[in-house]
């Protein structure tokens, strides 16, 4: 084991220069992150100088102290002055890089436009109007009963807590901001007559963490036939030409058994995706079923004369694998650059 080094001012005094000019060198964050690491952190000279402070005898040890604290200050001092030089640096670069003359003629004229959700959920209605459906719209500020009990979820069901939902205050009210677009499936069932074929967009909250593939505010589109001898080769068949008018002649779909409270039987919904950038593949798109009995019951319908399907997709992860949107947050971030690549007229 090596001994520690004599505590000298000249050794301080070293230490603390070598410290400096590292910091004095440093053009930018990255260098002189290095330079904090090299000489302020376990290991640098000053540290070791200063764990070498156990050795000094008693009456030495407040001149010594105070000359490695003061040495320390002072490469403290020189890094909380460099970090600030090199941030407004930055930003003034960047500031720099980014800025606009607002005087210059500009070389044509920047039209607006739809962002490219709103394009895309456009052309998801109009597939089903051409199809002789109806679009269907309804509150984001749901009552509780048209968000859970009339789509038979149960009073414990996970969905229901608020780590999921957003409850409005006070919540003896049991309003929520909806979930899903399906309470506007109900809200069709109570308000036409059957038969019933709509198509429900719209804008829909979860607690979800604001990243790379989830959004606390997302879009949603469902639709719902009731009719009389609805079956599931009706919802695989019109999921079939949907999947075709929006992907192409070579789109198709397949169902996976899965639970939903509103659907019996459920199934998971993947799509055979032939223009995939990474290569023709399955994706997971949705959820879909043939509506529960139940459901039909909450609204007034009966079930053992009336059937019916329903399925839902999100209109981002639509656009994400088919326009190859590698991060949901550029879709709600409001960036223009985003919308001029991916739909925005210009």
């Amino acid at each position: 084991m090596s001994e520690s080094p004599e505590i000298t001012p000249e050794a301080v005094e070293a230490a603390v220069a070598d410290a400096l000019a590292a910091i004095a060198a440093a053009t930018d964050t990255a260098e002189l992150k290095a330079a904090r690491a090299a000489h302020v952190a376990d290991g640098s000279p000053l540290a070791v100088l200063n764990a070498s402070m156990r050795q000094v005898a008693p009456e030495n040890k407040a001149a010594f102290g105070k000359l490695v604290g003061q040495g320390r200050g002072r490469v403290t001092q020189a890094l909380a002055a460099k970090e600030a030089e090199l941030a407004e640096a930055e930003v003034a670069a960047r500031l720099e890089a980014e800025r606009v003359d607002i005087t210059a003629v500009p070389s044509r004229t920047r039209v607006g436009a739809r962002h490219p959700l709103t394009l895309l959920q456009d052309q998801v209605c109009d597939i089903f109007v051409g199809m002789g459906w109806e679009i269907a719209e309804g509150p984001e500020l749901e009552h509780e009963w048209f968000n859970f009990d009339a789509l038979n979820f149960d009073v414990d069901h996970p969905a229901r807590q608020e780590q999921d939902t957003f409850y409005v205050d006070p919540t003896s009210r049991h309003l929520v901001m909806r979930t899903h677009t399906s309470p506007v499936q109900v809200r069709s069932m109570l308000d036409r007559e059957v038969p019933i074929y709509v198509l429900c967009p719209g804008r829909v909250y979860r607690t979800d963490e604001f990243d790379a593939t989830h959004l606390p505010v997302f879009t949603q589109f469902e639709g719902l036939v009731i009719d009389k001898g609805i079956t599931m080769a009706h919802l695989k068949g019109t999921l079939d030409h949907f999947a075709k008018q929006l992907f192409g002649p070579e789109a198709k779909t397949r169902f996976r058994t899965n639970y939903f409270p509103f659907t019996e039987p459920s199934a998971e919904l993947d799509l055979w995706h032939p223009t995939f950038k990474g290569g023709a593949r399955w994706i997971e798109w949705g959820g879909c079923g043939m509506v529960n009995p139940n459901v039909l019951r909450a609204a007034g319908i009966d079930p053992e004369v009336y059937s019916g399907f329903a399925f839902g997709m999100g209109i981002e992860r639509g656009l994400m694998f088919r326009s190859d949107v590698q991060d949901m947050r550029d879709m709600a971030e409001g960036d223009v650059r985003f919308s001029e690549q991916y739909g925005m007229v210009v």
